[in-house]
């Protein structure tokens, strides 16, 4: 019987949770997901195709599947796309998880992202559109984890050790 997953990394995009999950893998001896990899690969393009061919209710849709069968099948380091907390159903399943929020600030975000990336969601002001999704999606991301872990300033590793620390799991 499945476990669930060591830990489930949230936060928004840009803040690590692919590099940072990866590397949680690899010093739990664990295998490592990506939700947004998975609904890639199911569908054979893009997110920022699914957004503009199909529409941000269709990329939901398929983001919640995604995050139901990863919570149930996976025992690794899972890593949710940006927006999977906006629904209910994700947040209720995330309960009792161990959860890490990686958080990072706007100035953090145009650094890392550049903010004018093939981000579908950021196309136009994206420094206003970053703050104003983060305004709506933090205290989601909030509820969900069991620890909250800045990435501002730090390295993917320190983010990993933070992690690693805050949820108090041991480095293989």
């Amino acid at each position: 019987m499945s476990t669930g997953p060591l830990i489930v990394l949230v936060g928004p995009m840009g803040s690590g949770k692919s590099t940072v999950g990866a590397l949680l893998a690899e010093r739990l001896g664990a295998p490592y997901r990506d939700t947004d990899a998975d609904i890639v690969a199911a569908e054979g393009r893009e997110i920022s195709d699914i957004f503009v061919e199909d529409g941000e209710e269709r990329f939901r849709a398929l983001e919640r599947e995604a995050v139901r069968a990863a919570v149930a099948e996976h025992t690794g380091v899972l890593a949710l796309g940006g927006g999977a907390v906006l629904d209910a159903g994700t947040r209720a399943l995330l309960t009792g998880l161990p959860v890490a929020y990686l958080s990072m600030d706007v100035e953090e975000a145009v650094r890392r992202v550049g903010l004018n990336t093939a981000r579908p969601l950021l196309a136009v002001n994206p420094r206003r559109q970053w703050r104003e999704l983060m305004e709506a999606r933090r205290p989601l991301y909030t509820e969900v984890a069991r620890v909250v872990v800045a990435t501002d300033d730090k390295t993917p590793e320190e983010v990993a050790d933070a992690v690693l620390d805050a949820l108090e799991l041991k480095k293989k």
